[in-house]
């Protein structure tokens, strides 16, 4: 009997339309932002790069 994988997902942030929330895969983070119809899948640095850009958009 095989065992099923155990995720462990922690949303960090949602809305009405949209939800961030990260999954521990092998050694790292990944990062997932649902929009709507459309996902991304960020690495942690993708994440980091990200967060940076849209901290000077603000």
């Amino acid at each position: 009997m095989s065992k099923e994988p155990e995720y462990d997902d922690e949303t960090l942030a949602e809305t009405d339309n949209f939800t961030v929330w990260r999954s521990q895969e092998e050694d790292d983070f990944v990062y997932h932002i649902e929009l709507g119809g459309v996902s991304l899948h960020l690495s942690s640095e993708e994440w980091e790069e990200l967060v940076v850009l849209f901290k000077s958009v603000a």
